[in-house]
């Protein structure tokens, strides 16, 4: 199985979602592949905002080696599941998509609610980090 979870700069919900799916999938002993990209590319190349850095550490998570790409169309080919983080995501990935098959591999990460965009509050990351690590189990319990 490989995943793309995707938010706006690739430096703050897509990364948490990242490192904690990669980790509770490897615990599990699963051969997944869990990556993430930001529909804009301001951030390409650099490491997660640093709060997510730490609330990931303070969660028992190390996403410090990451580093933001820029989502493409290629990536429909690349990934079984695409999750995005909040309905404008969703927008832009799908406006992206040629064909009926890449739209069905994009969802909202939350089903039918988006999650909260952290980076002008240093009160959501926690919040958002557990918010996104209880999705991620529910998503495990759904996908094996």
């Amino acid at each position: 199985m490989k995943i793309l979870m995707v938010c706006l700069g690739n430096i703050c919900r897509s990364p948490l979602a990242e490192g904690i799916m990669q980790h509770l999938s490897n615990q599990q002993q699963l051969n997944w592949e869990i990556s993430s990209a930001g529909t804009g590319d301001w951030h390409v190349g650099q490491s997660p905002d640093q709060r997510s850095i730490q609330v990931a550490k303070a969660n028992g998570y190390d996403i410090g080696n990451q580093r933001a790409q820029h989502f493409n169309q290629n990536m429909f080919a690349q990934y079984d599941l695409i999750l995005v983080m909040d309905r404008n995501n969703l927008k832009d990935v799908l406006n992206l998509a040629k064909t009926n098959e890449d739209k069905q591999k994009v969802k909202l990460f939350l089903n039918d609610d988006e999650v909260n965009d952290p980076y002008y509050d240093n009160a959501l990351f926690n919040p958002v980090c557990l918010q996104i690590e209880e999705r991620c189990k529910h998503i495990l319990k759904e996908l094996t």
